[in-house]
């Protein structure tokens, strides 16, 4: 767990929560933002249009994030009728926040890749860009899963439409405790259900932009 590097690894340890509380405040704005382009201002009348984490980290989910390494934001609050594309405007919505962590991987990615040379493996700045990177790949890739409530989810259902409203009604339905259960089943029979999915990706990200990553 990530709350156990705090007293063996406290650099690691801070340079993931500080990694945390970007990736996670950027995610949440980024819905925000994508709203508020599409004509919703919902969000930003509940001052959420920031980047202050102080409005997007839910105090729990921070916690959950360091005790068991599943944890969530605070949900970015949006009207779809209020969106100018009733079509597609709540997936688009649904796809900001996994688009601003690929953002953020490719910005900090080319900066260690830059400065990587220079700094080597064991530096603190090496490291943090690295937690960064990673970070921000798992975020986009577990949000992209198609079960609710995660962004994943919410795209399908966009792009699958009316026509396929039984599916996406009974993942709705059931979908959050598919998600609770595997996380459960991953904690207690300490298998990476998630991790299969995960990393090979990350990795295949970490290759494209020829970083190394941490984890």
């Amino acid at each position: 767990m990530i709350i156990s590097l705090l007293f063996s690894e406290p650099i690691l340890f801070f340079a993931i929560f500080i990694a945390l509380i970007i990736s996670i405040s950027f995610h949440e704005f980024f819905h925000v933002f994508t709203a508020r382009l599409l004509g919703d201002r919902t969000g930003e009348y509940a001052g959420r249009l920031t980047l202050n984490p102080l409005v997007h980290l839910d105090p729990f989910g921070t916690i959950a994030i360091l005790l068991i390494g599943f944890g969530w934001g605070k949900p970015a609050p949006f009207n779809p009728y209020n969106l100018k594309n009733q079509r597609y405007g709540p997936a688009l919505v649904a796809l900001g926040g996994p688009t601003s962590n690929l953002i953020l991987i490719i910005i900090f990615g080319i900066i260690l890749k830059i400065l990587y040379p220079f700094f080597g493996p064991e530096s603190y700045l090496t490291i943090f860009l690295q937690v960064l990177v990673t970070f921000n790949g798992v975020l986009m890739v577990f949000n992209l899963i198609p079960i609710p409530p995660l962004d994943g989810s919410h795209i399908l259902e966009g792009v699958l439409g009316s026509r396929f409203s039984r599916f996406t009604n009974f993942l709705n339905a059931y979908g959050p405790r598919i998600l609770f259960i595997a996380i459960f089943a991953s904690l207690i029979l300490n298998i990476p259900i998630f991790g299969y999915i995960i990393y090979p990706i990350v990795n295949f990200i970490s290759g494209i932009l020829g970083i190394p990553l941490l984890f």
